[in-house]
């Protein structure tokens, strides 16, 4: 196979995991902290339907995408106020929070399925770089989102491992009492990570709709808020590993729809393929023993009382 042949599924391979790395990389963060937000494919969903909507209208992208963004931190917000300041237990609210996003993106784009949008975000080539041969084509040559992508992977990184901010969202995601005993504001922390992977997760929506389907339809997102929240695991809580799963969950995408374009083998087995590795991952890390092991934040999941320290 020509490296020209490459190109053209790898660049795709690129395009599908976008809005992934953009869900991954937010719940990183608000899974960091401690606070587990199973909500995600439902502000993916919302986000998506808003941002068609809002640009179908207006005619300005830009308008869809800070719709977007706005609506995946309010929604997130409902998560956090129900999860930090009442300690509900953090599964059941977050389940709750998708079935609301999934119901709200319904009834908001209702009137819009099947539309297409007209304006398109074109890929920018950036110099040199889009000229080094497979990678500048496939990473170099892509739309300001998928740019968008790579920066904050790099700058949620260094922000985690090379800052105080970033010991200060690791200490509370670890021992939020110890993180206390030392003046961190927990609940700021927590309200802080959570609103911030929303909005993440609403920016991941937005680029299904708007710069990748270009079109509005119930289930637009096929579960990919479910597959970043099993990717934060298998990228061991990192958001540069959580960069490198997001491109492999779209790899395997790609590999299905070339398995059935190329072999015809039933289209519904092979859009199981990767969600069936995605299952693989979950149950391989099912375990308390493992999630040692891989490094999930000691208090993920768990509330924080701070009158228990008395």
């Amino acid at each position: 196979m020509s490296l020209e042949s490459l190109i053209s599924p790898l660049y795709e391979m690129v395009l599908l995991s976008t809005p992934i790395i953009f869900a991954t990389i937010g719940e990183i963060y608000a899974e960091r902290s401690g606070i587990l937000n199973l909500g995600i494919e439902g502000i993916m969903s919302l986000g998506a339907a808003i941002a068609f909507v809002v640009t179908y209208v207006t005619g300005n992208i830009a308008l869809g995408i800070l719709a977007a963004l706005i609506a995946g931190g309010l929604l997130a917000l409902i998560h956090a106020f129900i999860s930090i300041t009442f300690n509900a237990n953090q599964v059941i609210s977050g389940l709750a929070l998708a079935m609301l996003g999934l119901g709200l993106s319904s009834f908001i784009g209702e009137n819009y399925v099947g539309l297409r949008l007209e304006l398109l975000l074109q890929p920018i080539k950036i110099p040199l770089l889009s000229s080094i041969p497979l990678i500048g084509p496939v990473f170099f040559n892509q739309d300001i989102l998928v740019y968008t992508a790579y920066i904050l992977t790099v700058v949620l990184w260094f922000l985690l491992y090379k800052t105080k901010w970033g010991l200060y969202i690791r200490a509370v995601g670890e021992n939020p009492y110890a993180a206390d005993s030392m003046g961190i504001n927990i609940y700021a922390v927590r309200y802080l990570c959570t609103v911030f992977g929303g909005i993440l997760a609403g920016l991941g929506g937005a680029y299904i709709t708007v710069a990748y389907m270009h079109t509005w339809r119930e289930g637009i997102t096929m579960g990919k808020g479910w597959v970043a929240v099993a990717l934060v695991i298998f990228a061991f809580w990192d958001p540069l590993k959580g960069f490198l799963a997001s491109l492999f969950f779209g790899g395997i995408e790609v590999a299905a729809i070339e398995l059935y374009s190329l072999y015809g083998l039933n289209t519904h087995l092979t859009n199981m393929i990767p969600y069936a590795a995605i299952i693989v991952v979950m149950i391989f890390s099912a375990s308390e023993i493992m999630k040692k092991r891989i490094g999930a934040p000691a208090s993920l999941g768990k509330p924080f009382i701070r009158e228990k320290r008395r």
